[in-house]
């Protein structure tokens, strides 16, 4: 006995009260095929089936996406499972039921029932919108009279649920192109280097260097402390130069695992580790034609070093899994806190990849190299928060900017936006005095006799006393990055020994 469906799509039912995946949420693939398993988990325990498996269409194509008792091995193929009925399921876009295939015309003589002994078999359509992507496949070898019309009602409300799922997995690889696109051209910059502020004679240097290889292909390395805007020179660079129309992807590579650094960089193959359900782009392919900032680029291993030479020697990458290359045209831009040619001389980095890399070097100053921009930057920062937030813009008093002036900014640039924010919100008026930059006291003026480097020392072991040797909380009252932090203390180290 069987029983079988007009081929309509499921109605359209008004919406949960909790939707199965909310709205703008980013799904990682490994979520995605988590929530397939689980779907499929609990049809097969809610109906008693003893298998189940989840296949969806590509083309004329059918690829497992969840399998339940079925073996790992043999989960592609559909020898495993009732073929008759998924193509029937596929081709009228109707759920099917069979209480007994082996007595079934259409399923008896079927190699497949045969040989797994199948006695009840349903089958339900996933849809989406009205579009049939794939089907929900359930047996049971053991009893006949297994399932039923209502178990098939369930099914279906299962695949409609497991479609949606299955569209997120198709979608995420776009829509993550999408927004690494979007994310360089939020923050493209005015032309002649606006958004870098400084008028001192070593941002000059920088400016005019800037200038001259903007308009060309070849790799820059920027170099200097954490903090004082490498990024925004990449960008600058970008957004000047004959690219500024393609794409603009920045990754940082510091303290990334290698495997996960591999994949974001040079993407992977469905199938290639667990939770690959699907081919993923690399963000070389997604700036192919445009320009790629890697940040920390001293960071990353010697297996990344390879095939980073590779790219820049041959234009090729080659996702991990793959055995195909794919060529794509990047204007590699790295930066650095770390003197890269040290890390060379040290066995740490390649020096073929060093010499490509540093085919022109940009160093940035630190802060405190160039005390003239102070002024004009924390003008600046406070214009630019005020901006932002709706909020007038306030004048800072001749005391505070002396204070900002002698200070020795550890954190540079970053360090001294991070706290003219802080000191416009706690400004009572309209006028940000000394108290309101929470510089201690004992910070506000340099003493004369004291080199600003020996300073840079008393400020940081001072403040790592004063938290009780907590170094994230130093870091954050310095506004310093951890990193630049345990830097600067080996550097110290090695110098008392």
């Amino acid at each position: 006995m069987s029983s079988t469906r007009k081929p309509t799509p499921p109605p359209r039912t008004e919406a949960p009260s909790r939707p199965l995946i909310e709205p703008g949420t980013r799904v990682p693939e490994q979520e995605v095929s988590r929530l397939l398993d689980t779907v499929l988990k609990l049809a097969v325990e809610m109906m008693n089936a003893d298998r189940g498996i989840i296949l969806q269409r590509r083309g004329e194509e059918l690829d497992t996406v969840a399998a339940h008792n079925i073996p790992p091995e043999s989960a592609g193929v559909l020898s495993e499972v009732s073929s008759s009925m998924v193509r029937q399921v596929l081709k009228t876009g109707a759920p099917h039921l069979t209480h007994d295939a082996q007595a079934d015309p259409r399923f008896g003589q079927a190699d497949s029932v045969i040989l797994h002994q199948i006695t009840s078999m349903l089958c339900a359509p996933m849809y989406l919108d009205d579009r049939v992507i794939g089907v929900i496949y359930l047996d049971s070898q053991r009893d006949r009279q297994r399932f039923n019309d209502d178990n098939l009602s369930f099914v279906t409300i299962f695949a409609r649920m497991a479609a949606i799922a299955v569209d997120y997995a198709q979608s995420y690889g776009e829509l993550y192109v999408k927004k690494q696109l979007l994310q360089g051209e939020l923050d493209q910059l005015r032309p002649q280097f606006e958004e870098i502020i400084g008028k001192s004679p070593k941002m000059q240097e920088v400016f005019d260097l800037m200038r001259r290889v903007m308009n060309s292909d070849i790799s820059v390395l920027i170099e200097g402390e954490s903090g004082t805007g490498k990024e925004l020179v990449a960008r600058a660079l970008h957004y000047n130069g004959p690219r500024r129309d393609k794409p603009f992807v920045a990754q940082y590579c510091g303290n990334l695992a290698e495997s996960l650094l591999e994949s974001e960089l040079f993407g992977h193959k469905k199938g290639s580790f667990t939770g690959a359900i699907a081919d993923k782009k690399g963000l070389f392919e997604i700036a192919d034609g445009g320009t790629f900032f890697l940040d920390e680029i001293a960071d990353i291993s010697p297996t990344i070093q390879s095939k980073l030479l590779r790219v820049l020697q041959e234009g090729e990458i080659r996702r991990v899994g793959d055995t195909e290359s794919h060529l794509v045209n990047v204007r590699i831009i790295s930066a650095t806190n770390k003197s890269l040619k040290e890390e060379v001389n040290s066995g740490k980095f390649r020096e073929d990849l060093y010499y490509r890399l540093n085919v022109i070097a940009v160093t940035l100053p630190a802060l405190r190299e160039r005390a003239g921009d102070i002024p004009l930057l924390a003008q600046h920062f406070a214009k630019k928060f005020a901006e932002k937030n709706e909020m007038p813009v306030k004048r800072i008093s001749p005391r505070a900017m002396q204070v900002l002036a002698n200070y020795s900014w550890p954190g540079n640039v970053r360090e001294l936006e991070n706290t003219m924010d802080r000191a416009i919100i706690l400004s009572e008026d309209d006028v940000i005095d000394i108290d309101d930059l929470l510089i201690p006291e004992a910070d506000r003026m340099l003493s004369p006799y004291m080199t600003l480097k020996a300073r840079e020392r008393d400020i940081v072991l001072k403040t790592l006393e004063d938290c009780g040797q907590n170094k994230t909380r130093t870091a954050e009252i310095l506004g310093v990055s951890l990193r630049w932090l345990h830097y600067k203390l080996n550097e110290w180290k090695s110098q008392n020994k």
